[in-house]
């Protein structure tokens, strides 16, 4: 490689890694933005109540004489968008900076691009999320979108550090059943996660493992999970009355449970892989302390501090179970091996 391909190169690997954590940063500033009731802080958008900066209260009364200004609110919302919009340029900057690799084999252009589409879905569903005043369909839809760009810039970012290794390495092994549907678990649960999150049904079942003081209670899952919700009203606080979001909390339980047997099932087959047992395990202790945290908010009535924390939970084990994905991927040919010496020591299992 030439002396000008691996600086760029070298710079790449390090504004992925920078995007994924600021990525990391963003999606916590928008649960916050969440939890504090700033969603609406300001009425419009991209600006709020016609400015790029917070007006005061008489300007914002003739914008938007319908709706008061709460400054605090306001800023916080604001100060979501600023970053977001700095998280937009880092994307445009990888984009920029490896345009003139683009024709070159290793380079992952086309999934450099593929972050530079999933960005700009994600802005757009950040002015619906106003202008469809919290819609809970757009704002799961952030939430995952926001995932979205951190699980590809730090995909990327490790495709990069790949391609500036000298070493060669093996076909990468594509995702067998296990993977697939440890994979899918993962996303239902999280999209479940925003659902609760998008319906302010966090609390609806008080105690746990019971809810409400029952093993089946009362629920009505046709209308908790009634994906075409009308347009138009401010779902601020939720429109679903208790039975429905008590409906949303029990299935996000449900789906906690059933991803902990898939990430354990997929630890125990894997166990013997030494470039994978240790991410996996990692993964599995990252799922307790989730759900530990998850428990948590429902004991304590989902305080401010302990619902960032689940947030960010959430981000880890996704992050944590793309990273052991990768282990097993693009391990180099040979690395597999068992602890034992079993029969099955040298068979490369699927």
């Amino acid at each position: 490689m030439d002396d000008s391909y691996e600086r760029r190169l070298r710079w790449l690997v390090r504004l992925t890694l920078v995007g994924t954590l600021f990525t990391a940063v963003v999606i916590l500033v928008g649960a916050w933005t969440r939890l504090v009731d700033a969603g609406l802080g300001c009425p419009d958008w991209p600006g709020c109540y016609g400015k790029l900066l917070v007006p005061d209260s008489d300007f914002a009364t003739l914008r938007h004489p319908d709706v008061p200004l709460e400054p605090f609110k306001a800023w916080v919302e604001m100060v979501h968008r600023y970053i977001a919009t700095l998280l937009g340029l880092v994307v445009l900057s990888v984009v920029a900076l490896g345009w003139p690799l683009r024709d070159r084999r290793d380079y992952p252009w086309r999934l450099s691009l593929l972050l530079l589409v999933v960005i700009l879905l994600q802005g757009a569903f950040g002015a619906f999320t106003v202008t469809l005043k919290l819609w809970p369909q757009v704002v799961t839809l952030h939430l995952l979108g926001g995932l979205s760009v951190l699980l590809l810039f730090f995909w990327l970012h490790l495709r990069l550090r790949l391609t500036s290794t000298p070493k060669p390495t093996s076909e990468p092994r594509r995702a067998n059943a296990w993977w697939s549907i440890a994979a899918c678990l993962l996303v239902v649960q999280l999209a479940l996660g925003g659902w609760v999150s998008s319906n302010y049904a966090g609390i609806a079942c008080q105690g746990f493992p019971t809810c409400n003081g029952q093993w089946v209670p009362a629920m009505d899952i046709s209308e908790g999970f009634h994906l075409t919700q009308t347009m138009g009203p401010n779902y601020l606080h939720g429109q679903l009355h208790a039975d429905a979001r008590t409906a949303i909390q029990v299935a996000h339980r449900l789906g906690a449970l059933l991803l902990g047997v898939g990430l354990i099932a997929l630890w125990w087959r894997y166990r013997h892989w030494q470039s994978v047992a240790r991410p996996l395990a990692i993964v599995v202790g990252l799922y307790a302390l989730q759900a530990a945290l998850g428990v948590a908010n429902v004991v304590l009535w989902l305080p401010l501090w302990l619902a960032l924390l689940h947030t960010a939970g959430a981000i880890a084990l996704a992050a944590g179970l793309v990273w052991a994905w990768w282990r097993w991927r693009y391990q180099e040919a040979g690395v597999y091996t068992t602890t034992n010496h079993s029969p099955y020591n040298n068979v490369i299992a699927q």
